[in-house]
């Protein structure tokens, strides 16, 4: 039967409405009753990481600010010319009820083959080069992220709790002769073929935006939050 998802391209945002317009998508899921998939860009360089690790060590690690504690797990990620998305899951969706591992490598073979379908011959890494998660686009990589002649392409990170599930990722650098709006437009034509997806926009209703900006203004925005540990 077809898998109804929802499809929000949000385009340039402001980093901190970007952590919470993913968050705010988290906690809506369970109300908008089907997958989000959003495709955003960044309005000025910023960096995130995960919401376990200790801002002083991020801190030392990278030049990129602002720095912003993600909703997710993870390393740190520098955010500028990426392609970046997210996927939210109300709970008792079949993606909800995977492990993590698992949901991991789902979210990077979907992304693995749209790359196939545009020429580039991506591949996901039967396993971690031993780092950790550290630098995310540092050299390194995890079990499942998508590689490229030898180096990591993709990478994202996971958050699973009773609201559902999001999982953020960052493609960077872009394959040399791809463009953005060609990898979207093949993500969403791997999805309809292999799984049935059928897509259909979503409209940010004034509840879902109201709460956004509500994190935005004072969570993301807020050293209280990101350097909190």
């Amino acid at each position: 039967m077809p898998a109804p998802w929802f499809l929000l391209d949000s385009g340039p945002t402001a980093p901190a409405m970007n952590m919470a317009l993913d968050e705010a998508l988290l906690e809506g899921s369970a109300e908008l009753g089907r997958p989000v998939l959003r495709f955003y860009a960044w309005t000025l360089p910023a960096a995130t990481f995960g919401q376990s690790q200790r801002y002083s060590d991020i801190a030392a690690v990278t030049p990129s600010r602002p720095l912003l504690r993600r909703p997710t797990g993870g390393g740190v990620v520098p955010h500028a010319d990426d392609w970046t998305y997210s996927v939210a899951v109300p709970p008792g969706h079949a993606w909800c009820l995977l492990r993590a591992a698992e949901s991991y490598r789902r979210m990077h073979a979907w992304l693995r083959d749209a790359f196939i379908g545009l020429g580039v011959r991506a591949t996901l890494a039967p396993s971690g080069d031993g780092r950790g998660p550290g630098q995310c686009f540092g050299g390194g990589w995890e079990c499942s992220d998508v590689l490229l002649d030898g180096r990591k392409l993709a990478g994202a990170a996971q958050r699973r709790n009773q609201m559902g599930l999001l999982i953020q990722g960052s493609v960077q650098p872009a394959p040399p002769g791809i463009v953005r709006a060609a990898w979207q437009k093949e993500m969403l034509r791997i999805a309809g073929l292999q799984d049935d997806v059928v897509w259909t926009e979503l409209f940010l209703g004034e509840a879902l935006l109201a709460r956004a900006k509500v994190l935005e203004a004072e969570k993301y925005s807020q050293a209280a939050h990101n350097e909190r540990r």
